[in-house]
């Protein structure tokens, strides 16, 4: 047994929750599209992802085949992957975006018109299987007018298979795990950002019913 299973043995035992093993069990009777689509909808409600937010995707199709990453990639399973992402981000109205791998400097798939709005830096590629990442090929494919960006400050993210997805994220990260922790055989992992929290110990975070006797000025 590997060290992360352990880990997630000792993890889910010391909190009374499902071994790893049941987990993986659990998203076995779930075809591919649903199991990414469930995980999704539930990160999409916890970091209230609606119309202009952004969702960063990374996922090794390898690791969801149950090889390791980078061996095995397959655009049958990033299909599969892409159509239950896809069906979660139209009933919320977020924009997904697809991370290609460090052959692609970790760049970004997403339509052009979303990244004009957003004044991002293009950069010059077309992912594939062998460059880019299978995920990434398959977004690239489905888009209307497809284009990579070089970075970005998504509000959500989901790694699916261990990518490493934190440098698009937005400051804060807020580690979110969702209650299916695999997808195949790839862990999962999520999170969402909220704004940085500033003052000191006079600092509000939330609208007082009635104001205070300190003032600033």
């Amino acid at each position: 047994m590997d060290e992360v299973r352990k880990q997630d043995l000792w993890e889910e035992r010391a909190s009374g929750a499902p071994s790893a093993a049941g987990q993986q069990a659990g998203s076995a009777e779930l075809t591919l599209d649903a199991a990414a689509a469930a995980v999704v909808r539930e990160l999409a409600e916890a970091g209230k992802l609606g119309p202009g937010k952004i969702l960063v995707v990374g996922a090794s199709t390898s690791e969801v085949a149950g090889v390791r990453i980078g061996t095995g990639g397959a655009l049958e399973v990033a299909q599969l992957l892409l159509q239950g992402i896809t069906q979660v981000a139209a009933e919320f109205g977020f924009h997904p975006v697809y991370q290609c791998c460090e052959h692609l400097n970790r760049s970004l798939v997403m339509e052009r018109s979303l990244l004009e709005s957003l004044g991002l830096r293009e950069v010059s590629a077309v992912p594939v299987p062998g460059a880019g990442g299978s995920m990434a090929a398959a977004a690239y494919r489905s888009m209307t007018d497809p284009v990579l960006a070089e970075t970005i400050e998504a509000h959500a993210g989901i790694d699916i298979g261990e990518t490493l997805i934190g440098m698009h994220l937005r400051r804060v990260a807020v580690p979110f795990r969702p209650s299916l922790r695999y997808i195949g055989a790839a862990r999962v992992n999520a999170a969402w950002s909220r704004p940085p929290l500033i003052g000191g110990e006079r600092a509000v975070y939330r609208t007082p019913e009635t104001s205070g006797s300190a003032n600033c000025d």
